[in-house]
């Protein structure tokens, strides 16, 4: 799955897991979601995955970021911050 989102959209971070092979989680993060909602970036993805949203994947829980966002989700905390 990892690379059919890769292959569809302009991504910094893609990280797919799934233990069944039709259940899966996503964290992609993507330079293509600036400017789109929530709704309009999972249907980017969902249009990169086609078909195989109806046929090879039953389930899948994504969270998107633009690189902005990532970025001030995963800086570091300061001493401070406690």
């Amino acid at each position: 799955m990892k690379d059919y989102i890769l292959e569809g959209l302009n991504c910094d971070h893609v990280e797919v897991q799934g233990d069944d092979g039709q259940h899966f989680q996503a964290v992609i993060v993507s330079s293509d979601f600036v400017g789109k909602n929530r709704i309009q970036q999972h249907q980017m993805v969902y249009q990169s995955l086609g078909d195989r949203m109806r046929s090879e994947i039953h389930a899948l829980a994504m969270r998107t970021f633009t690189p902005d966002a990532w970025a001030n989700l995963n800086l570091p905390q300061s001493p401070e911050a406690g």
